[in-house]
């Protein structure tokens, strides 16, 4: 009965903290539905603080609380914190020099509200071939990494409530569809506000209770170590596996053997992660949705210290976890878990519940953006772009919503297998929109000379270079192990590069467009 109690006091917590979202998506729809500009970038209203905060919420998702502490769990804490290294520093690079241009120049060049539109009138191509290429990798990169957020709500909802993992992602996928469809951008950035203050705020308090429950630092840091490889810079754990499932001991210990080493090339892999921020559209959109492109300075401020707090704590998690919980998660994909289990062992079950959100808003913020910016390039720039160059308003802001439903149900689909790591597949879109975006977004900011076919040389290298190495290179291992973003992200730089130099100089127009963005810049 205590079970049975405790479960509905950690359903009541998480269903309070779904009404406020659906209270946000419902305070939003009308002034969501008056037109597509507002639906999809929010009449660029948005403030400093909710700029900050929606645009790292969104980015992190529901990896941050399960993906990133069930790898520092796994294998302890190189690979996880290196990664949170390159996240940090590329969150700061982004902020820094990317977003206060790419709010003017996406302004500047004909009003542009999606990543695609931008790329497109920043060459004024007529025939958007660069709209076409663009839209269709974000249609395919995001489907992706809307399934990671489902894959997260259903390994919540199934361990929370022991229900079947199938039936609890699709109940979550179809919230999510239901809450962004109705209020767009604005709900889903004002509800992001929200969200990565519980996600901060949970990730903490489970690190903090987990450290003094570890009986405090200097504890939890001598009980890692005494795991080959489980707390160095420069070595890496190595569970012993049978079928997948890390073995136990005699004496009731999980096993590992020797440590492994984390050399040169796995750190530039890890901290490559950080190359990614260039090319993440549903951080970007955020840069050129902000009222007053003055303010980012402060936002950038915002976002650095919610980074920082939030990389960390999560890291911190995996490591304290392993440590308090040595047997209990015992397959790489159950590790992402530890989390949950921290939550529901250290709390009571409402202030878990409360806790527990913390995941669902990371799911949410992530899922409803990624849906949203998959829709919108669809819609804005393939329908009403190529196919119906006259189509009004309302037809696609209706077309979106359809497109959004059609790209849920394909995560849906690829969300089914239950032993999907959350980790891997958001490692794969990231690298996917890293390498794609990136480089493109770098040279058409700060390179007068990029042009349209540079552009488009750089995008399709970049983007099937990520399946190329995925697939077909790194399983051969050794220096090709490498994570995909990286190779890829240098192949698509040199293609822009080459391929500009190789062709004509871009039209004087364009050419002082760059210059007069420059300036405004400058005037800022």
């Amino acid at each position: 009965m205590g079970v049975d109690t405790g479960r509905l006091q950690i359903f009541i917590a998480m269903a309070l903290y779904v009404s406020a979202v659906v209270a946000i998506g419902v305070y939003y729809a009308r002034r969501a539905s008056e037109s597509s500009d507002n639906y999809l970038i929010g009449g660029r209203s948005l403030g400093p603080w909710v700029t900050a905060m929606a645009a790292e919420a969104s980015d992190m998702s529901g990896w941050l609380l399960m993906g990133l502490p069930g790898v520092a769990y796994w294998f302890g804490l190189s690979d996880a914190i290196w990664t949170a290294i390159g996240l940090f520093i590329g969150t700061y690079l982004n902020w820094l020099f990317v977003a206060k241009r790419l709010r003017i120049y996406s302004h500047v060049a004909d009003n542009a509200i999606t990543i695609p539109d931008f790329i497109s009138n920043r060459f004024r191509e007529k025939n958007k071939i660069i709209l076409t290429i663009a839209a269709l990798f974000i249609l395919v990169f995001f489907s992706v990494y809307a399934a990671s957020c489902f894959v997260t709500v259903g390994k919540l909802f199934s361990t929370l409530f022991g229900l079947k993992y199938v039936y609890m992602m699709i109940i979550g996928a179809l919230f999510v569809v239901a809450y962004t469809f109705v209020g767009g951008f604005l709900a889903e950035s004002a509800s992001d506000f929200m969200q990565g203050i519980i996600m901060v705020f949970a990730l903490t308090l489970v690190a903090v209770v987990g450290t003094i429950s570890a009986g405090g630092i200097s504890a939890v840091i001598e009980n890692a170590k005494s795991i080959p490889g489980f707390f160095e810079f420069f070595g890496i754990a190595q569970p012993v596996l049978q079928d997948g499932v890390q073995q136990i001991g005699q004496s009731g210990i999980p096993v590992f053997g020797e440590a492994g080493r984390y050399g040169l090339l796995s750190v530039i892999s890890t901290l490559s992660w950080g190359l990614g921020y260039f090319g993440m559209p549903h951080v970007l959109i955020k840069f050129m949705a902000i009222k007053n492109p003055d303010e980012l300075g402060r936002s950038r401020k915002i976002a650095v210290v919610w980074c920082v707090i939030s990389l960390f704590a999560a890291v911190a998690i995996g490591i304290i976890g392993r440590v308090l919980f040595p047997d209990a998660l015992l397959t790489q994909s159950d590790s992402e878990k530890i989390f949950i289990l921290l939550s529901t062992d250290f709390f009571v079950p409402f202030i878990a519940g409360i806790i527990m959100a913390g995941i669902l808003a990371a799911t949410i913020s992530s899922s409803d953006s990624y849906l949203l910016i998959a829709a919108s390039s669809f819609s804005k720039n393939i329908y009403q772009g190529i196919f119906k160059k006259d189509a009004s308003d309302k037809a696609v802001l209706r077309t979106t919503r359809i497109t959004l439903i059609i790209i849920a149900v394909i995560a849906m689909i690829i969300a089914l297998n239950e032993k999907s790591i959350i980790f891997k597949v958001v490692s794969f879109a990231w690298a996917g929109f890293g390498a794609t975006f990136g480089p493109v977004i770098l040279f058409s900011l700060f390179w007068k000379r990029i042009t349209r076919s540079g552009a488009i040389a750089g995008m399709l290298t970049g983007g099937s270079l990520v399946f190329i190495w995925n697939l077909l290179i790194k399983p051969m291992g050794g220096i090709l192990g490498i994570y995909e973003l990286f190779p890829a992200f240098v192949a698509s730089c040199i293609a822009i590069v080459v391929v500009s130099l190789l062709s004509n100089e871009p039209s004087k127009e364009v050419q002082d467009e760059f210059e007069h963005v420059r300036a405004l810049e400058k005037q800022s």
